[in-house]
C-alpha cells in the first residue's frame, strides 16, 4: 500500500516509525514534560532530525482513567505545535491524534498529513465524512467504551477474532464512503489486559487478512513494565525486545517514544535473511 501525504508518495515496503508527541499534562509517560509548546517543539525537532516518518501529535490523554478535555482545551494544545512544527519543518509529516472532526479540520487547515482515531470514527459521527472529503491517510485504533471506562471492558469471548471483525466492519464504512487510505491499530492496553495484549501481540499475522497497513503501539507501556516489574521509565529495552516481534509479525509502522532506538530496531529486523 502507498500513503499519498503532501503530494508525496509514501510508500510501506518497509515498517516505519511514528514518533509520539503528547502536548498533553498528564500522559502515562511524558508525565507533561511536552504540555509547553516550545518544550513539544524541540521534541518533535528531535524525532525529525532522528529519522522519523511521522510526529503524531495529540492534546487529549488516553491513558486509563484520564480526564476528559473540552474541544476547545485540546485545540490550545495541538494546533500551536503542528503550527510551530511545520514552520520549522514544512516537509514532516504531521499525524494528529484525536478523534474530534473539528480538531482533524483545523491541524488538517494548519497542514497535518494525517489522522490518527482512537474511536474508528465511533466518537464523532463527521469524522469519517471528513476524511473522506479531504483523501488523507486515517488510522483506526479498535477500542471499548472511552478513556475513562475501557478498564471495565475486557471481556471477550473471542479477543482477536472480536478485533478482526470491528475493523472488518470500520473498514466496510470507510471504503463506501471512498476512504481508501487506511492504517489499522489493535490498539495495545486499550480495554485489554496485559495477559490479552500478549495474546494480541502473538496473533498480529492474523490482522493480514485485512489487507490494510498494520500500526503497533506497544512503547513502554504497562504490559511491559508490569511484566517486568519495572517503571515505565526503564521500559525501552522490553519496548525495542517486543517491536522486533511485531515486526516479524507483519507491522509496517511502530509508534514510539523513542525513534533513534526504534529505527535501530527496524535495520537490524531488515539485515536478517
Amino acid at each position: 500500500m502507498t500513503i499519498c501525504c503532501k503530494g508525496d508518495l509514501l510508500e510501506l515496503s518497509h515498517p516505519r516509525v511514528m514518533g509520539i508527541l503528547n502536548c498533553t499534562p498528564d500522559s502515562f509517560y511524558d508525565q507533561g514534560k511536552f504540555w509547553d509548546p516550545y518544550l513539544a517543539l524541540r521534541q518533535g525537532e528531535q524525532m525529525v532530525r532522528e529519522g522519523a516518518d511521522f510526529i503524531d501529535v495529540g492534546g487529549y490523554s488516553s491513558r486509563p482513567g484520564a480526564p476528559d478535555v473540552s474541544e476547545e482545551e485540546e485545540l490550545k494544545r495541538v494546533l500551536p505545535v503542528v503550527e510551530s512544527l511545520l514552520q520549522e519543518f514544512p516537509q514532516a509529516l504531521i499525524s494528529v491524534d484525536t478523534f474530534r472532526s473539528r480538531v482533524a479540520r483545523e491541524a488538517l487547515d494548519a497542514g497535518a498529513a494525517l489522522v490518527n482515531d482512537i474511536t474508528a470514527g465511533h466518537g464523532d459521527a463527521e469524522m469519517l465524512p471528513l476524511i473522506a472529503k479531504r483523501q488523507v491517510p486515517y488510522v483506526m485504533m479498535h477500542m471499548r467504551g472511552t478513556p475513562q471506562t475501557m478498564t471495565g471492558l475486557t471481556q471477550y469471548e473471542d479477543l482477536v477474532g472480536e478485533i478482526l471483525y470491528y475493523f472488518s466492519e470500520r473498514l466496510d464504512v470507510a471504503h463506501r464512503l471512498g476512504i481508501t487510505d487506511c492504517i489499522v491499530d489493535p490498539g495495545f492496553g486499550f480495554a485489554k489486559t496485559k495477559e490479552q495484549n500478549f495474546a494480541l501481540l502473538g496473533a498480529l499475522e492474523r490482522f493480514k487478512t485485512l489487507k490494510s497497513p498494520l500500526l503497533v503501539g506497544v512503547s513502554r507501556k504497562s504490559m511491559i513494565y508490569k511484566t517486568l516489574g519495572i517503571s515505565s521509565e526503564a521500559a525501552l529495552n522490553g519496548t525495542t525486545a517486543l517491536h522486533m516481534l511485531a515486526l516479524d509479525r507483519g507491522a509496517n509502522i511502530l509508534r514510539v517514544h523513542d525513534v533513534k532506538e526504534a529505527l535501530e530496531c527496524i535495520r537490524l529486523w531488515e539485515a536478517l535473511p
